[in-house]
């Protein structure tokens, strides 16, 4: 069976992230196997999955920030926001300026106010919107505020009449859709607009250099963790070393005296390995998770 810890996985097109769930649980001989946020199935890139105890650690992993590169085309809207669905709307693009191509996604820089699509997973009285929509309901989302830290335009492509793909690079926080900014920037011109292509180059401090595809992890089965669990938390968290007794107390739940880090970090006792993720709250600091052996 596989150590406990994380995989970078670059995950192809074509499967969605329990199918590459499903992969990992075969070749790491084990069911406790889970991924950190979901990437649609024609998506590609940055997947990490956490194996053993590091399933633990996923929770951060799901609420870092993330990059990407995308297509955008304008002067067609699908009914996904992405290629995987059906047109339902052509509008030409092609008299549409790059100066206002690029004024229009400069306008979802920053904290803004996004409208996740309608196909997408966030759950409606316990019910997957996406299944609503393909039971032949209308849904409305509300809005979430989210980041857009970085939107670099890289080109603007007109190889196809009617149409113009628009090659960007986001940064962005956790639960920004991707797919939703190439929408409303077809929105804000007027044409519509969808996703064509899909990359994630990050999560966190995770990038696509140190990813590795199932291919890679077939041919090392079952050692497929490519982080072990101390090496995972010592990348994703600041570090704390703990004494002997403090280690004694926390890996039975116990709260230590804080030292002024902000948290949640990683507390490490003198052998090296990792005790528990803490954060320090009311004087204290205190076990969110403990990931000591038992």
């Amino acid at each position: 069976m596989s150590a406990d810890g994380l995989i970078v996985v670059d995950k192809p097109g074509g499967m969605t992230s329990h199918d590459v769930v499903a992969r990992v649980r075969r070749l790491a001989r084990t069911r406790r196997v889970g991924h950190g946020g979901t990437l649609d199935p024609m998506a590609t890139g940055v997947l990490v999955i956490g194996v053993g105890r590091a399933t633990r650690l996923l929770t951060y992993v799901i609420g870092a920030g993330k990059s990407y590169t995308a297509t955008v085309r304008l002067g067609q809207a699908t009914v996904t926001d992405d290629a995987e669905g059906d047109v339902i709307a052509v509008t030409p693009a092609d008299a549409v300026a790059d100066e206002a191509i690029r004024a229009a996604f400069a306008a979802l820089t920053g904290d803004i106010d996004q409208v996740p699509s309608a196909v997408s997973a966030i759950k409606i009285n316990g019910e997957r919107a996406y299944k609503r929509v393909r039971d032949g309901e209308s849904v409305d989302l509300p809005a979430r505020r989210v980041t857009v830290s970085r939107l670099d335009v890289l080109a603007v492509r007109r190889d196809t009449p009617g149409v113009v793909d628009v090659d960007i690079d986001v940064t962005c926080s956790s639960g920004t859709y991707i797919r939703a900014l190439a929408r409303d920037a077809g929105l804000a011109l007027e044409v519509g607009g969808h996703l064509t292509a899909l990359r994630r180059t990050a999560v966190g401090g995770f990038a696509l250099g140190e990813a590795a595809t199932l291919d890679e992890l077939e041919r090392r089965a079952p050692e497929v963790v490519n982080l072990p669990l101390d090496a995972a938390a010592d990348r994703f968290f600041p570090r704390r070393e703990a004494t002997a007794d403090e280690a004694k107390v926390l890996s039975h739940g116990g709260p230590l005296d804080p030292v002024g880090i902000a948290g949640p970090y990683a507390v490490f006792g003198p052998s090296g390995a990792l005790i528990a993720i803490v954060s320090e709250r009311d004087g204290r600091a205190r076990a969110e998770i403990v990931l000591a052996p038992a």
